[in-house]
């Protein structure tokens, strides 16, 4: 790589750490989440930190408010019922809202979940940068993709506790410190790749897992595998976060000292 071409990747990396930097501690970002809360643990559909009544109807939330709850749905005070879906978008999207916290509805395995968001949560306020490694472009990888007969489904243990499925797509293959290694990955909406992955930084030097996420990879397969744009998951910003662990073979027996590190608090 000529060093003109180097300096160029190293100020786009640059630009976007700072600008993933902004999204996690955006109003709503991943460090606003102060709760997630689980129907099915609902008492009578009540949750303490939240209020309203909120029930499973079918393929949606039935949410009962009084005017004196202080919710709003759609911009509009609520007084009488709501049906949610799933909110697709962003948190700072969600239909309703609780003196400018937003509660997210969220669907996994047939599950209704409430999530909070609070501009004025504790993780916001403490929140100091996102440590990462130094940019290295050795860690700018040529790989291929091999795409499964048919996507497969693993349970694994989430970041709660609890075990869910997990899909994948494929195998990102690549060469690494001299060595042939392989994860498995997803294929997203967009075609883009996405892997949990663990290596000899994670617990260490690094957060206990990343995420990996590569553009979608062409016709015959090849892509490029950059580690400087190893993310630390949500769970890393906020406790009440569900990510999925590494799914079993995408634990490198190598360190990769490349991409986001840790969060820092001050």
């Amino acid at each position: 790589m000529s060093t003109d071409t180097g300096n160029d990747a190293r100020q786009q990396w640059k630009t976007w750490h700072e600008e993933r930097t902004e999204t996690v501690c955006a109003p709503y970002g991943p460090l606003a989440l102060t709760g997630t809360y689980w129907l099915a643990d609902a008492a009578e559909g009540r949750f303490p930190a939240i209020p309203g009544h909120w029930t499973e109807d079918g393929d949606a939330v039935l949410l009962t408010a009084t005017a004196a709850d202080g919710l709003t749905a759609d911009g509009r005070p609520l007084s009488g019922e709501v049906r949610l879906g799933p909110d697709k978008g962003p948190a700072a999207t969600a239909r309703v809202d609780y003196g400018g916290r937003k509660l997210v509805v969220l669907r996994r395995e047939g599950l209704w979940a409430v999530r909070v968001f609070d501009p004025g949560s504790a993780g916001r306020r403490a929140f100091t940068a996102i440590d990462v490694f130094e940019y290295d472009e050795d860690w700018v990888l040529p790989g291929v993709f091999r795409p499964y007969d048919g996507s497969r489904r693993v349970r694994v243990e989430n970041a709660d506790g609890r075990e869910r499925g997990l899909g994948l797509d494929g195998e990102l293959s690549f060469t690494a410190a001299g060595s042939a290694f392989a994860l498995q990955v997803a294929v997203e909406v967009d075609g883009t790749l996405w892997a949990v992955f663990a290596d000899g930084t994670s617990g260490d030097s690094s957060y206990r897992f990343r995420f990996l996420r590569t553009p979608a990879p062409g016709v015959d397969g090849r892509v490029t595998v950059d580690f400087n744009h190893a993310l630390l998951p949500p769970c890393a910003f906020a406790d009440h976060f569900i990510c999925p662990f590494p799914p079993p073979g995408n634990t490198l027996p190598i360190a990769v000292p490349a991409g986001e590190r840790r969060v820092l608090v001050g």
